[in-house]
């Protein structure tokens, strides 16, 4: 059984590492940094302490939240792993008292992210 585990210690590589192994950018130079500067973050960890899943939920702490990186190493994807994540973080958003919390993500992912508990609707973005 796999835990979801509020804003925990994680190394400097361990995200990129996770980043990674799913095919994006490792982003070095963001991490451990980022964690300073977001509102709350989850992980999961193997049971040799490895992290499996992370992500993050962005808010200057009233209202909105916006919910990004949501990831699980291939090894355990398909294990509930990433849905218990996400409802986790979503969790934590109530407990902080944030009114609604957004995120982006490609239409194949739709169905995931319903049966988390978010509600696709229309929305814009800009990209540089």
């Amino acid at each position: 059984m796999y835990h979801v585990k509020i804003n925990s210690d994680i190394s400097k590589s361990e995200v990129p590492d996770l980043r990674e192994s799913v095919g994006w950018d490792r982003h070095d130079q963001l991490y451990p940094e980022l964690l300073d500067h977001i509102y709350f973050w989850g992980a999961v960890r193997d049971h040799q302490g490895k992290l499996i899943a992370f992500g993050y939920v962005s808010s200057p702490g009233n209202l909105h939240g916006y919910m990004e990186d949501i990831i699980v190493h291939p090894d355990y994807q398909r294990k509930g792993i990433g849905v218990k994540l996400v409802r986790r973080l979503l969790e934590e958003a109530n407990l902080r008292k944030l009114d609604h919390v957004s995120a982006t993500f490609q239409e194949k992912h739709q169905a995931f992210y319903k049966r988390c508990g978010l509600k696709p609707c229309s929305a814009g973005i800009w990209k540089r």
